[in-house]
This record gives structure tokens, sequence and C-alpha cells, in this order.
């Protein structure tokens, strides 16, 4: 098996440009493309598949199938099932942020902060991208949302 600890590394670098574009370049006509293609989730999801399979043996898959917080805290224990589960969590909040990234852009909404907390914890970032669409959909005009927008 290769390196765990690489693999880790290589993970967190491959995502933070396309955070970095999200929050720095929003605006940036390689941004919207790059963002609005599924391929940079591609690598990651392979190297999650490559992972799972490598970590998943007849125990674990006997504890994934009927879990109990004790039992899968002892299988996050293990360096190949926690970086499997690393790996999901980049995943989920890189998908999370290109969300909150597309909807602010397609509405004009405000994402620069929900962007950075979804980098750090995506629930938390969405959470933030909701209440702050809810709050300028509610104080803006719909013209100004509209010329935002654009």
């Amino acid at each position: 098996m290769i390196d765990l600890s690489l693999l880790f590394n290589i993970a967190n670098f491959y995502a933070l440009p396309f955070w970095l574009l999200m929050v720095i370049l929003p605006k940036w006509v390689v941004t919207q493309k790059v963002m609005s293609s599924y391929l940079p989730f591609v690598p990651l999801a392979g190297l999650y598949i490559y992972l799972f399979g490598g970590s998943l043996d007849p125990e674990s898959a006997e504890a994934f199938s009927n879990p109990t917080l004790p039992v899968l805290a002892q299988l996050f224990s293990q360096e190949p099932v926690m970086l499997t589960g690393w790996i999901h969590f980049i995943v989920l909040d890189l998908f999370t942020g290109r969300y909150v990234y597309l909807e602010g852009r397609e509405k004009g909404i405000f994402t620069i902060h929900s962007l950075i907390l979804c980098f750090f914890a995506g629930p938390i970032g969405l959470l933030s991208h909701i209440v702050t669409s809810w709050i300028q959909l509610k104080v803006s005009k719909p013209e100004e949302i509209e010329a935002s927008a654009t």
C-alpha cells in the first residue's frame, strides 16, 4: 500500500487551489469554468474508492453494516479508515463549497464567508450560505439581486 501520510498530504494540497479560486478569484472565467465541471472531484473520488476498498475487510464491513458509536470510534482509530473518512470530508466539503459558489454566482449572493466556513467545516458553511441567502433576499430588491448576478 502507498504511504498514507503522502496520500493525506496530496489530497489536502489537491483541493486547495479550487478553494483559492472560489474565494480569491470568483469572477475569473477560469474559476467559473473549472468549478462548473465535475472533473475536479474525479481524482478525489478515485482515491476514496481505492482507500475504501483497501480498508474494507470482513470485520470492518460487518461493523459498518450495523454501526455503533464505540465500534466506529475503534474503526476510525485505524489510519487507513481515518484517511478514507478524511478524503470523504474533503470531497463533500469541496462539493458543498462548489454548490455555494455556483448558487452565489447565479443569484448574486455574497459567498466569501460561507466558502471559508465550508473549507473548514462544510455544514457550517452551508448553513451560513442558507442564512446569508435568506437575509440578502429579504433585504434586497429584486432588481438589485438581478444586477449583482450579472
